[in-house]
């Protein structure tokens, strides 16, 4: 299994939120590469506000991670797409709830639109075991 260690080192920032600045990735493993996921329920549905969709990519995100034998605390990277600012708390308290206390490195963009007018936002990952 590989070790993982995250780490938030002098020289660089602080993080502003819960997220490391880097994860060290040693020893044998397996790496997962997640895709985006986005607000579609899995029988393919959209889900309408941006709130609800940051529940359901997490959702989503969970359900891929456990498919491989994997969970929340496997995630070494998340990069997470936004179509307002404004939601940068609500995508930040969702974010922390759904991690736990885990802190993997993370990215987030805010952009001019997804593959959809109706997507809010898009959470991709990577994760090892």
């Amino acid at each position: 299994m590989a070790h993982v260690t995250f780490s938030n080192p002098p020289g660089a920032p602080v993080p502003a939120s819960r997220y490391s600045q880097a994860a060290l990735i040693e020893g044998e493993g397996r790496r997962l590469v997640i895709s985006g996921q986005v607000g579609l329920r899995p029988d393919g549905t959209p889900v309408a506000e941006a709130e609800d969709q940051m529940t359901q990519c997490l959702a989503n995100l969970a359900a891929v991670l456990a498919a491989h034998g994997m969970a929340v605390e496997n995630l070494v990277k998340m990069t997470v797409f936004l179509t307002d600012a404004a939601q940068i708390p609500a995508w930040r308290r969702q974010r922390d709830a759904f991690l736990g206390g885990h802190a993997p490195t993370s990215t987030l963009l805010i952009v001019a639109g997804l593959a959809s007018p109706a997507f809010a936002v898009e959470v991709e990952g990577e994760a090892v075991a």
